[in-house]
């Protein structure tokens, strides 16, 4: 049962140690170019996606907290009642999982998110983020892919029953 946690565990200790590897090598606000249109950058998000709610005075702090803790036990439980064929499934879960947790860490220590990844073209910039943001993001389209080819499936089996 425990390994179904695996990549949570997995993307929660990445994101962890690269937020802690950005606080200490890199100044807030501080651009580090790595190539052509990626930087590391720290910034701090009191929001959020987007840096949504970021300046709505501090009540944002708690209810996101709490949303991303429901979040996680709900998870949990999704995770626990997944049979064991359902590997993808699971796999995305976990991801969201250990992003959610990871990002929750951090507004508890802290009081905000630590974002670092920075990609931009030409002025365009797209709002940083972190190991935690890109799990949930890479688990989401995956269940995403997953409801489309079940429905195509069973669409599929519909059209010769």
């Amino acid at each position: 049962m425990w390994m179904r946690f695996l990549p949570a565990l997995l993307a929660l200790a990445l994101d962890q140690l690269t937020k802690q590897l950005a606080l200490a090598n890199i100044e807030l606000h501080e651009r580090v170019a790595v190539m052509p249109s990626f930087n590391l950058t720290l910034r701090y998000n009191e929001g959020a996606a987007f840096s949504f709610l970021s300046d709505a005075g501090g009540w944002q702090r708690w209810f996101f907290t709490g949303l991303a803790l429901l979040v996680s036990v709900f998870l949990v439980i999704w995770i626990r009642r997944q049979p064991a064929s359902e590997k993808w499934s699971t796999l995305a879960l976990s991801l969201v999982l250990g992003g959610a947790v990871g990002n929750l860490i951090d507004r508890l220590i802290y009081g905000h998110v630590i974002d670092f990844i920075e990609w931009y073209y030409d002025r365009f910039y797209w709002p940083a983020f972190n190991i935690a943001d890109s799990a949930i993001c890479v688990g989401a389209v995956l269940l995403l892919l997953l409801s489309f080819l079940h429905k195509e499936q069973d669409e599929t089996r519909g059209e010769h029953s």
